[in-house]
């Protein structure tokens, strides 16, 4: 009644005479066919780049994805499983510029977007025939003829309806936040894409002085009359004094002011009392002139360092703030702060309420004619000059170099520059207690990915970085009004658009 079994069986042989009768009987449109009309399930897929081959992840991926499917097949219900390809952003984008010779938003932009969009449609699919024979020989069963592309017009409106509903529920909303940004490719990255390639860098470290105006503690103010008064500032990060607009120091540290006593013109600097032997090697070096906490020195004012936005005092800048991020572990106890390059930098001016904002970097992170001196040149080739001019001005009192740890871009394996970008975002901040809710109603296999994994990644989700700096890409449906940028209107449709415009 059975065929004999042979003991030496070839499993590839075995597989292809499987693919080739599936291929031949039509079995996964028939299984399709079956149960036409019937419930329907629901897969969301999130769909791979056609700019690469499968590697081991896809097909570990994928071979899950065709079991959940299957499953729910047999079940009797409707499963349509068109294969998707995310067709948009930087990886497409990078490999155009490369294609064509350009790099950066002003070469595209002097190139024309519509010559680099043309390039990416032209190499976006790429690889599809080796995908689908791939995917084939996995024994997954997808449709890949009815496929969908992140490019289609019916799929970027579908993401302006989203984003309206968004909109329509005060979700959406501009800000500059401090982002990691990627100057070679002149856009802000995911702290996910930011964290993947970490490099040991030597960077310059300087210490400087900044000339005291008005002393908020009435005991320094005594102590030190006569003399003139100076804040010590610490940075490895020379290319944003230029910009400085606060000095910060911590409201419960212990600080002191020492006269130094090795200059003739014997200066007061004052500095966290536990650093001091990173400035002074001797006790002799130095008098002790006043000690006290660091929210005692809040409310100081201070000599900009550089003139460029000396008029920023007006706005509230040059001043003594006080934030417990400030430690003693290196430099002199006293942060330097540039609100458009770090995250702390932005948050604690805000909070102080000081809207003091200076950003004189264009796209590829070169100075801009806001700093003429440096004007065209990338910021970070400009640290030797810097401290050389600092020097030169009395305003150095120490350089060191120091090894860290910087994050680089992935894809150009250059420095990434964090710094404030002017980006959309989705308030979820407010949602933490209803995410959290949410989540413990979903059968999680293993059951820690839920609890721990994403539920504490929910637990602490910042609001949502949505927009990015790009040409190849669905565009964010808001339309602003150049006289007054508080009047927007978001669009949900094409449809939409033409009513509003006329065409």
């Amino acid at each position: 009644m059975f065929k004999p079994v042979s003991n030496k069986v070839a499993f590839p042989k075995m597989e292809e005479e499987v693919l080739a009768f599936w291929e031949k009987d039509g079995t996964f449109k028939k299984s399709l066919k079956k149960n036409e009309g019937k419930e329907r399930y629901k897969f969301y897929d999130g769909p791979p780049f056609a700019t690469g081959l499968p590697h081991y992840g896809h097909l570990l991926a994928g071979t899950i994805k065709d079991i959940v499917p299957r499953y729910q097949t047999m079940r009797g219900k409707y499963v349509e499983r068109r294969f998707g390809w995310d067709t948009h952003g930087l990886p497409i984008e990078a490999l155009a510029q490369e294609a064509l010779g350009v790099a950066g938003a002003p070469e595209i932009t002097k190139l024309g977007v519509d010559t680099v969009n043309e390039q990416c449609r032209s190499m976006v699919l790429k690889y599809v025939s080796e995908w689908r024979k791939t995917v084939s020989r996995m024994g997954r069963w997808v449709d890949f003829d009815n496929d969908y592309k992140t490019m289609d017009f019916g799929f970027m409106e579908s993401v302006w309806w989203v984003f309206k509903q968004l909109w329509n529920q005060g979700r959406v909303y501009r800000s500059h936040r401090i982002m990691p940004y990627s100057w070679k490719l002149s856009t802000p990255l995911s702290n996910f894409e930011a964290g993947s390639n970490y490099k040991d860098v030597q960077d310059p470290t300087v210490t400087c002085r900044v000339r005291a105006t008005s002393i908020a503690s009435e005991e320094l103010k005594v102590k030190s009359a006569g003399s003139v008064v100076y804040f010590l500032i610490w940075t490895t990060t020379p290319w944003t004094l230029p910009e400085n607009l606060a000095i910060c120091t911590g409201a419960k540290i212990d600080y002191v002011a020492v006269r130094d006593v090795t200059d003739d013109a014997r200066p007061v600097y004052v500095m966290a009392k536990a650093r001091l032997p990173f400035i002074f090697k001797k006790e002799e070096q130095y008098e002790l002139v006043w000690e006290g906490k660091g929210d005692a020195l809040k409310g100081s004012e201070y000599e900009p360092l550089f003139p460029y936005f000396a008029d920023k005092r007006a706005e509230g800048a040059f001043r003594v703030l006080n934030d417990d991020y400030v430690t003693t572990d290196d430099g002199v106890g006293i942060v330097h702060i540039a609100p458009a390059y770090g995250e702390d930098d932005f948050r604690v001016c805000r909070e102080a309420g000081m809207n003091a904002f200076a950003d004189p970097l264009d796209d590829a992170c070169a100075f801009t004619d806001e700093v003429p001196e440096y004007k065209g040149r990338f910021c970070k080739d400009c640290d030797k000059d810097i401290i050389k001019r600092l020097k030169a001005e009395g305003k150095l009192v120490h350089q060191a170099t120091i090894v860290h740890s910087d994050p680089f871009c992935d894809r150009t394996d250059t420095p990434l520059i964090y710094r404030a970008i002017d980006a959309w975002y989705v308030r979820v901040e407010d949602l933490h207690e209803r995410l959290a809710k949410n989540t413990a109603g979903v059968h999680w296999t293993p059951d820690y990915v839920g609890e721990k994994r994403f539920g504490n990644w929910l637990e602490e989700a910042r609001d949502w970085n949505i927009s990015r700096n790009r040409f190849w890409g669905s565009c964010s449906p808001v339309w602003v009004n150049d006289d007054d940028p508080a009047d927007m209107i978001c669009v949900g449709s094409a449809k939409e658009l033409e009513e509003l415009s006329g065409e």
